[in-house]
């Protein structure tokens, strides 16, 4: 109720079409210009399942920033936090959109010309045919590879262009008339740096253990879904600012499987040693060894649905599983969820529905939320 209240504040165009809060229609506002959107999001509220839909102008005026959506779906904590991208995002294209049509003096071309010189060709990665986007690359201490987009409007250098970048968190330029685009790639490698522990962590963990979702992380992804055994796995949320700090973490898998690693994490949470890696931690943690990638195979864990009998399902992995410690079949929630709806026997209170398991007809209860600790 409070994240509607928060939405209601933010996008009054914006409106509830039903009482689960699961689709949203109305409009949101840029440049004192209204578009037409319609959210639609799963029963399980997960904002990375969400469908968007809109209006033929909208979709053409985001078209070249569909990726970066996706990515903030994935890593926005709310629909609010997500909108306020969305609208930021809108705002930058539509002043791009406007800034094409504005005739370039000769100063800007031969002022562009000359930062470009200055930086060093060799970190351009690529120049749009009418100098209005730049795309520089950078490698931080570790030889990772990162790439940062610059929208120039007609008034560089007296404004500065807008930055995007795969940062999981936000990436704000200090600039001056004066400045140039040495100033900005300066700035973004002191960025790389001050994130060079929150990747050097989830690189351990993507290169030692088997990571279920997302399936390819981009730089911006905090989350990983890190396999235990089988069908059972934990979620771990870390914090880019503080990487070696406790992540917030919740187990999926059956209950009997579950319960025993939620005991040991939180009877061991004052082991957290921020000294060493956090792959480490929680190893000690959870007095664990992950499946390692040297021995097994992701398909030893990447069971696929009992109900649909696929691995992927609209991007998201069975998140589900069976209690019956015989049975411990995973599933989509997604699936499940319809599956138990279209049951006589099945009964729902609120956001829980009771019914049977498809394969061993044992009791099984989902909520529409997953998070648990």
């Amino acid at each position: 109720m409070a994240g509607s209240r928060a939405l209601l504040r933010q996008f009054p165009l914006l409106l509830p079409q039903n009482r689960w809060g699961t689709a949203y229609e109305g409009f949101v506002t840029a440049q004192g210009r209204d578009f037409h959107i319609r959210v639609l999001l799963p029963e399980d509220l997960q904002l990375k399942n969400a469908r968007i839909e809109c209006s033929w102008s909208l979709k053409k005026i985001l078209h070249r920033y569909q990726h970066i959506l996706k990515q903030r779906l994935h890593s926005c904590p709310d629909l609010v936090s997500f909108m306020v991208e969305l609208r930021t995002v809108l705002e930058i294209a539509l002043k791009n959109t406007q800034d094409l049509h504005v005739p370039r003096p000769p100063e800007y071309y031969s002022c562009l010309v000359r930062d470009l010189e200055i930086l060093g060709w060799n970190k351009v990665a690529y120049v749009d045919t009418g100098l209005t986007t730049v795309r520089l690359k950078a490698e931080d201490s570790c030889g990772r590879q990162h790439l940062i987009t610059l929208k120039l409007n007609a008034k560089y250098p007296t404004e500065p262009p807008d930055c995007l970048v795969d940062f999981p968190v936000q990436f704000a330029i200090s600039w001056m008339p004066q400045n140039s685009l040495l100033d900005i790639y300066n700035q973004f490698l002191a960025a790389l740096e001050s994130l060079k522990e929150f990747w050097d962590a989830l690189d351990e963990i993507d290169g030692k253990t088997w990571v279920l979702e997302p399936e390819n992380p981009t730089r911006s992804a905090t989350a990983r879904r890190i396999a235990i055994g089988n069908n059972v796995s934990v979620n771990v949320e870390v914090d880019p600012r503080h990487p070696n700090m406790l992540p917030e973490c919740y187990f999926l898998g059956a209950d009997h499987a579950v319960a025993p690693l939620r005991t040991k994490l939180n009877n061991n949470m004052h082991l957290w040693d921020p000294e060493i890696s956090l792959l480490q931690n929680l190893k000690d943690l959870l007095e664990i060894e992950f499946p390692s990638r040297a021995v097994l195979e992701k398909s030893d864990f990447a069971k696929d649905c009992g109900i649909c009998y696929a691995y992927r399902l609209d991007g998201a992995a069975p998140d589900q599983v069976c209690d019956e410690p015989r049975c411990g079949q995973p599933f989509h929630q997604a699936c499940l969820y319809e599956w138990l709806q279209g049951l006589p026997t099945s009964r729902q209170s609120f956001n829980v529905i009771f019914g049977e398991c498809p394969y061993c007809n044992k009791p099984l209860t989902l909520k529409s939320s997953t998070k648990k600790l």
